[in-house]
């Protein structure tokens, strides 16, 4: 009787797979879908505010470079005033930070996929 009764408790009537679980949402999975647009919409806001920073750079190196040009003509092959180094200087220098802010914008490479090899192909020359 002891071991009936060890039996009957022992198996259940019911087994787990068949029973239906309920899944409800995680407070955790909807955390982190919130984290995921707010990051979005920040990384939308840092690239609006460096394109609108490229553009101001952009325009002043527009107008240091026609300023040196200007600096340039107005000089001679034998003298070259120290105001014209430093002007283009100060164009190298602008024109680096630009260059360095149009990288940050570009993002990551993607992994995974290589960018598409141009294979040179070989002619032979008409006879």
């Amino acid at each position: 009787m002891i071991v009936a009764a060890i039996a009957a408790f022992s198996t259940p009537n019911f087994s787990a797979a068949s029973s239906p679980q309920v899944q409800f949402p995680t407070q955790r999975s909807d955390r982190t879908e919130m984290q995921r647009e707010i990051e979005e919409r920040q990384r939308k806001e840092e690239n609006k505010k460096r394109q609108a920073e490229i553009k101001t750079d952009t325009q002043k190196l527009f107008q240091l470079a026609t300023e040196l040009k200007d600096a340039v003509d107005k000089s001679n092959e034998h003298m070259l005033s120290l105001d014209v180094i430093k002007k283009a200087e100060e164009v190298e220098k602008l024109a680096k930070k630009v260059k360095e802010k149009m990288k940050e914008g570009s993002g990551k490479p993607v992994i995974g996929e290589p960018p598409p090899l141009s294979v040179p192909t070989l002619e032979r020359p008409p006879r």
